[in-house]
C-alpha cells in the first residue's frame, strides 16, 4: 500500500478517490492478487465496475455481491418491484458502456462466472439497505481479512469518479463478517436475473439475424396480429365454441407467463379441437416448430384423421413434407431404431411440445442406470430441456389427479425443470414440493382415523382442494359440461346433448356356483399366516443373513409391495373369470420353477427338484402345451423342457452366504404346491360352470334395450376379454367383436364398424364395404380414452 495514505502514528487509511493514483479501484486492484474471495455490500451495482477491473477479479475464487434498495421492500408485489429495479440499473449500465466499449469487451467473461457461481449476487429487500463495504480474505492467514467500509457503491463511478469517504478496518473484521453473513442469508437470490440482462446484451447475432431484424422492425406495423388472423385466416377458429375459443387463448398467455399449461376439460367438451387450434396457431401464426405426443390407441383414430380433415394447410400427418410438426406415440420414448436420434432433434429444434392423455407422465419412474432403461417421463423430461432453454408444454388430461395430489406436481415439474422455488417470484410459492405436501395435510383432515389409505382413492376431496389452490387456477384451464352448455346458450342459443348418466345396472349372479370347490380353496389359502402364497423369490430381503441395520429400508418395503401388489392381481383376475385365474397360476407356476432350478445347487435339491416335476408331470405338461396355445402360428422350435435358458438367464441369482436360500426354495415349494392345487381344480372348470357368464347371456338374448342398442364391454384382463367373446360367439350372439393390446387386426377398423355415426361413417356405407357392423365390443382399457364410441347406448364391466 502507498505510505502516504496512512497518517503517521495512525491506523487510519483512508480511500475517497481525491488522488489520481488512488481510487477504490486502485485499492481492490491490489486486493485481487492477494485475496481469494471479496465479499462486497452496495446499494447499486453496475457492469462498469467489473469491468474496470477487468483482468484481476478473474484471480479470486468467489465474489459475492449484495446489493439494496434506496426504500424497503416488504410485500411481494415490491419484492418483485425492486429486483426489476436493479435489473433496470444493470441495463442502463451496460448501455452506457457501450457507448465506449462497443464489443463489451470483457463481458463474456462475467457471464461465464456467474453462470458458474464464480460471482454470485442476491439482493436484500426487509428493509431499507444501502451500505457499502468492501471485505477482502487474503490467500494467507498470515495476511487476514480487513474491509474498506464507506461511501462507495460498487459502480464506476463510485470507485473512479466520486469524491467519496472509505475507510480500511484491520480490527473486529469477524463483526462486519457476521453482519454480512446475516443479510446475505436474509437476501434474495438474484444471479439469474442478473445473467439475463447481461446475455440480452452480449449475444452474438449472427449477420443474417441482423438482417432478419432489421426487416421485422421495418415491417412491424404491415404484421398480422394474432386476434386478427384468427379472425381472418384460420381454418379451426371458426369452428371452434365460444367456451373453446376462450380455453385456447387462456392456454396460450398462461403457458407464455409460467412456460406450461394444463387444458383439464371434463370429457366431451372438445380438448382435442381446442389442441387442433393451438396447434395451427403455434406452427402457422407463430411459426413454432411443434411435437405433438399422443397415446398410440388415438393417433390413428383421433388426431392423424381430424388433422386430415380441419388442417390440411398445418401437414404433419405421417411425416407431410415440409411441416414444423411432427406427432409421435408417447410408447415411442424408449424405443429403439432411429427414434433416439429423432427425439435429439427435437430436443434440439421443437420450440413447443403438445401432450395428449398427459397423465400417463405422472409418475417420474426410474431415472435408469447400467442396462435399466430410464421411465417415460424421465426420457420426454430430457427432451424437454433443449439448447435453446425449455420449451412451452401444453398439457391436455380430464384427470389430472389420478391416485395422488402429487401426479399434479410431477406434471407441472416437466416444464419446471423440478426447480422448487420456479413459483416464488410469480405466485409467491417458495417450495412446489413443501406447497403440495401442505395440500395433503390438509387433505388428510378430511378422512377419519384410521382411513388414511383413502387418500390414495378418495380424490373427489383431492379434487376440491386442487380446485380452491391458487397454482392449480393459475396454470389449469377447467371447464365442466354445465359451463360449456351455459356457453353454448348465450352464444347461439342452444346447448349441446351430453348423455345422462343411468345408476349401473347389477346383475346377480354366484362366485360359489362358478368355483366350487375352487373357492373353497382359495378362501382357505388367504386365512394363512402369508395369504395366498409365500413368493419369498419376490422379497428376499426376508431372508437376509446379516444384520437389519444394513438392510436399505426402501428396498425392504417396495420388495413388500411387490408381494402384496401380486396377492391383489390373482384375487381380481380370481373375480374377472376362472380363465385370468388359470393363465396368473400358470405363469407363476413357470416363473417359480424357474427360480427353483436355478437355485437348486446340492445333490438333495436337485433330487428334491426331479422328483417334484415327476410328481407333476401330467400338470407341467398342461401348463406346456397351454403356453404353445399363445402363439397365434406354430413355433419353429418347440423347447422339450418347459423351464428355458432364457427364463433361467432372467432369473436374477442370490448368493447363499448373504440370503437362506434353502429357506427360500422350501417356501417356493409350498407356493408351488399351492398353485397346482389350484390348476387341478380349474382343469374340472367348464364354461357352463360359469354364472357371471350365464347371466350376461341371458342379458344380451332377453334385455329389451342390449337385443338392439350397442353396448360397449370392458374388462381390465385381456384373457377374460377374449373369454368372453369366445363364449358369446358359442352363444350365437351376433355382432361381437373383441380388442386388446395384442390384438393385430386394424384397430381403426374395428372402432369405425362398431362405431360409424361418429367416427365420420354410417351403417350403409359399412355395410357396402362388405364389413359387418360391430353391436357388442368387448376391450381391454386400450379403448378406454380419447376415442369416439358414442355409438354405444351401454356400457358393461
Amino acid at each position: 500500500m502507498q505510505e502516504k495514505k496512512i497518517q503517521k502514528g495512525s491506523d487510519l487509511f483512508i480511500v475517497d478517490n481525491s488522488d489520481q493514483d488512488w481510487k477504490v479501484r486502485n485499492y481492490l486492484h491490489e486486493w485481487t492478487d492477494l485475496a481469494h474471495k471479496f465479499d462486497i455490500a452496495t446499494g447499486y451495482f453496475e457492469i462498469g465496475a467489473l469491468l474496470a477491473l477487468d483482468g484481476q477479479w478473474q484471480k479470486l475464487e468467489k465474489i459475492r455481491i449484495l446489493m439494496g434498495d434506496e426504500v424497503s421492500k416488504r410485500t411481494k408485489k415490491a419484492l418483485l418491484a425492486s429486483i426489476e429495479t436493479a435489473k433496470q440499473i444493470l441495463d442502463a449500465s451496460i448501455e452506457r458502456e457501450k457507448e465506449k466499449n462497443d464489443f463489451l469487451t470483457g463481458v463474456p467473461a462475467i457471464v461465464d462466472a456467474i453462470r458458474k457461481d464464480q460471482i454470485e449476487c442476491r439482493i436484500y429487500t426487509k428493509e431499507k439497505f444501502h451500505a457499502k463495504a468492501y471485505i477482502t480474505h487474503a490467500k494467507h492467514a498470515v495476511i487476514g481479512s480487513t474491509a474498506l467500509v464507506g461511501s462507495s457503491n460498487f459502480t464506476y463511478p463510485g470507485m473512479t469518479d466520486n469524491v467519496e469517504l472509505n475507510i480500511q478496518i484491520r480490527r473486529e473484521v469477524d463483526l462486519l463478517q457476521e453482519w454480512y453473513e446475516r443479510h446475505w442469508e436474509d437476501a434474495q437470490p438474484i444471479s439469474e436475473d442478473i445473467l439475463k440482462v447481461i446475455e440480452r446484451h452480449t449475444y452474438e447475432y449472427s449477420p443474417f439475424e441482423v438482417y432478419a431484424k432489421a426487416l421485422q422492425e421495418y415491417f412491424r406495423s404491415y404484421e398480422m396480429t394474432p386476434s386478427e388472423w384468427e379472425q381472418t385466416e384460420s381454418k379451426m377458429y371458426p369452428i371452434l365454441d365460444q367456451y373453446q375459443k376462450e380455453g385456447y387463448q387462456a392456454l396460450i398467455k398462461i403457458a407464455r407467463q409460467y412456460g406450461g399449461a394444463f387444458i383439464c376439460d371434463g370429457v366431451g367438451l372438445g380438448k382435442t379441437f381446442v389442441g387442433l387450434m393451438l396447434i395451427e396457431r403455434l406452427v402457422i401464426h407463430d411459426r413454432k416448430r411443434v411435437a405433438l405426443f399422443v397415446p398410440k390407441s388415438t393417433r390413428a383414430d383421433v388426431w392423424e384423421r381430424d388433422l386430415k380433415r380441419y388442417l390440411s394447410h398445418v401437414g404433419g400427418v405421417k411425416g407431410g413434407d415440409f411441416s414444423n410438426l411432427v406427432i409421435f406415440n408417447q410408447t415411442d420414448l424408449g424405443r429403439g431404431s432411429d427414434f433416439p436420434y429423432r427425439f435429439e432433434r427435437i430436443k434440439e429444434l421443437a420450440d413447443v411440445i403438445i401432450i395428449d392423455e398427459a397423465h400417463h407422465f405422472r409418475n417420474p419412474g426410474i431415472k435408469g442406470t447400467g442396462e435399466r432403461r430410464p421411465s417415460r417421463y424421465r426420457l420426454l423430461f430430457d427432451i424437454i430441456e433443449g439448447l435453446k432453454g425449455s420449451k412451452e408444454i401444453y398439457l391436455m388430461t380430464a384427470t389430472p389427479v389420478n391416485n395422488r395430489l402429487d401426479d399434479f406436481r410431477h406434471m407441472i415439474e416437466l416444464f419446471t425443470r423440478q426447480r422448487d422455488d420456479y413459483f416464488k417470484s410469480t405466485l409467491g410459492i417458495h417450495s412446489l414440493r413443501g406447497h403440495f405436501i401442505r395440500m395433503e395435510n390438509e387433505l388428510k383432515k378430511t378422512i377419519m382415523p384410521g382411513d388414511q389409505l383413502l387418500l390414495d382413492i378418495n380424490m373427489a376431496e383431492a379434487e376440491r382442494a386442487l380446485m380452491s389452490d391458487t397454482l392449480f387456477r393459475h396454470l389449469v384451464v377447467q371447464r365442466s359440461r354445465a359451463y360449456a352448455k351455459q356457453s353454448q346458450i348465450q352464444q347461439k342459443g342452444s346447448a349441446a346433448i351430453f348423455p345422462t348418466r343411468e345408476s349401473p345396472k347389477v346383475v346377480d349372479y354366484s362366485v360359489k356356483k362358478t368355483y366350487g370347490r375352487l373357492l373353497d380353496k382359495l378362501e382357505k389359502a388367504f386365512a394363512k399366516k402369508t395369504p395366498l402364497f409365500v413368493l419369498g423369490i419376490y422379497y428376499p430381503l426376508a431372508y437376509y443373513k446379516g444384520p437389519d441395520s444394513t438392510v436399505d429400508a426402501f428396498a425392504e418395503n417396495r420388495q413388500k409391495q411387490v408381494v402384496s401388489l401380486i396377492r391383489i392381481q390373482f384375487l381380481k383376475r380370481f373375480e374377472s373369470s376362472a380363465y385370468a385365474f388359470e393363465r396368473s397360476c400358470e405363469r407363476l407356476l413357470l416363473k417359480l420353477l424357474a427360480w427353483v432350478t436355478r437355485h437348486s445347487e446340492t445333490d438333495h435339491e436337485k433330487k428334491r427338484l426331479a422328483l417334484w416335476k415327476l410328481q407333476h408331470d401330467d400338470l407341467i405338461g398342461y401348463v406346456h402345451e397351454r403356453q404353445q396355445e399363445l402363439f397365434e402360428e406354430e413355433p419353429e422350435d418347440v423347447d422339450e423342457d418347459i423351464i428355458t435358458e432364457e427364463m433361467l438367464e432372467e432369473i436374477e441369482y442370490l448368493n447363499r452366504d448373504e440370503y437362506k436360500v434353502d429357506e427360500i426354495l422350501a417356501d417356493t415349494y409350498l407356493d408351488l404346491n399351492e398353485i397346482c392345487d389350484f390348476l387341478e381344480e380349474l382343469q374340472k372348470f367348464k364354461p357352463h360352470h360359469d354364472d357371471k357368464l350365464k347371466a350376461l347371456i341371458k342379458l344380451f338374448k332377453t334385455d329389451t334395450v342390449l337385443k338392439k342398442e350397442k353396448v360397449l364391454i370392458f374388462s381390465e384382463f385381456a384373457e377374460t376379454a377374449r373369454y368372453l367373446f369366445r363364449q358369446l360367439k358359442e352363444a350365437g350372439i351376433s355382432g361381437v367383436e373383441q380388442i386388446d393390446s395384442s390384438t393385430k387386426r386394424d384397430r381403426s377398423e374395428i372402432i369405425q364398424r362398431f362405431s360409424p355415426y361418429y367416427n365420420d361413417l354410417s351403417s350403409p356405407e359399412i355395410i357396402a364395404e362388405g364389413k359387418e357392423e360391430i353391436r357388442a365390443l368387448i376391450s381391454t382399457d386400450v379403448l378406454s380414452e380419447g376415442l369416439n364410441l358414442q355409438d354405444a347406448a351401454n356400457i358393461g364391466e
